[in-house]
């Protein structure tokens, strides 16, 4: 029996028809994609893909079915990632000042997601509590065991690869935060800002957090905006992918001030759909039509309700949505339009 064989025929039953026929789709298309597994998988024999290679894609997709499983019944609430040291001590500022971040965002409901190891990742989960912290754990020969506050809870998991355990980190967060820390935080970083530069990842708030009056981060500040951004590597509005800052408070407010206004984005189609906390008024619409029709590929930004292919979406049936045809070029931009929206005005 496959998934189809369980689908209800959609009939005229008193106005259910239409939900029958959208549950039988979304039915159909996760059997479609589920084969397509199969049949890569089945393809890999063939292939005659090595012994080495065929462990690394069992041990990958057996690490990701986890972690969807474990993330999924946590979805409905807003998520921070925190990066940082394993090696920062408890009586360093950069420990005390995560510790601080943790508390502050568990207050106001989020859950705090780190390494689950020492240092900053432990700091984090101290702040936060058990109950709003979650972890992903990297199996090493050294730095590798669980902190106390998150260690044997349901919410942890364990995994081998770091380009897995990556894409859990950002998949599932509503926003990343980076302390100072070593190699790995600073892959993590520039991981998050590539993601976003390139829309491979809806755009999130990334803040570049030090303790207070610390400079760890403003070195690199200088850098990206001395040497990237004066060679023509990176456009000028790419540095408003990112905020350095030192003040706890700066770090809690660039994190939660993001959701204000905007929810939350999606493609449709060929067009990119802002889902909105209120709707905007007649005047910033303007504004934004003057300010930023760079980033349209034609068209005009037009607000609006959800579009009929939102439907498998019905919690967020009544927000208001900004709709426009982005040219999915200037993601910088995209983050400007993201701060006029919630400022309520275009600078």
């Amino acid at each position: 029996m496959t998934l189809e064989d369980t689908v209800p025929t959609p009939r005229d039953d008193g106005g259910n028809g239409d939900a029958l026929a959208k549950d039988a789709q979304s039915r159909r298309r996760i059997t479609d994609l589920i084969e397509d597994i199969k049949q890569s998988a089945d393809r890999l024999a063939s292939d005659q893909t090595s012994r080495g290679d065929l462990k690394l894609l069992s041990r990958a997709l057996r690490e990701l079915r986890y972690a969807f499983k474990v993330f999924a019944p946590f979805r409905w609430r807003r998520k921070v990632t925190v990066f940082g040291s394993a090696r920062t001590r408890p009586h360093e500022p950069a420990y005390e000042q995560a510790v601080r971040f943790g508390k502050a965002m568990a207050a106001l409901e989020w859950y705090v997601v780190t390494g689950a190891s020492s240092g900053i990742m432990e700091a984090g989960h101290v702040g936060a509590g058990r109950d709003n912290s979650m972890g992903l754990n990297i199996m090493l020969p050294f730095e590798q065991s669980a902190n106390t506050v998150i260690a044997g809870d349901r919410k942890l998991v364990n995994m081998k690869y770091f380009f897995t355990r990556k894409l859990m980190f950002v998949k599932e967060c509503d926003a990343v935060v980076c302390f100072p820390g070593g190699f790995g935080t600073l892959d993590e970083a520039f991981e998050v800002l590539t993601l976003l530069q390139t829309g491979k990842r809806d755009m999130v708030p990334l803040v570049l957090a030090d303790a207070l009056g610390g400079q760890y981060w403003k070195p690199l500040d200088d850098f990206i905006r001395g040497t990237l951004l004066a060679h023509g590597m990176i456009s000028p509005e790419d540095t408003s992918l990112y905020r350095v800052t030192s003040d706890l408070d700066q770090t809690v407010g660039e994190v939660t001030g993001f959701y204000r206004v905007y929810h939350s984005m999606r493609y449709v189609k060929r067009n990119l759909v802002m889902r909105l906390q209120e709707p905007l008024s007649d005047a910033l619409l303007e504004a934004i039509n003057a300010s930023f029709s760079d980033v349209l590929q034609e068209g005009q930004f037009t607000q609006r309700g959800a579009l009929s292919d939102e439907k498998d979406e019905p919690e967020l049936a009544e927000l208001p949505r900004l709709v426009f045809h982005f040219n999915r070029r200037s993601l910088g931009r995209l983050r400007q339009l993201i701060n006029a929206i919630n400022a309520g005005a275009v600078e």
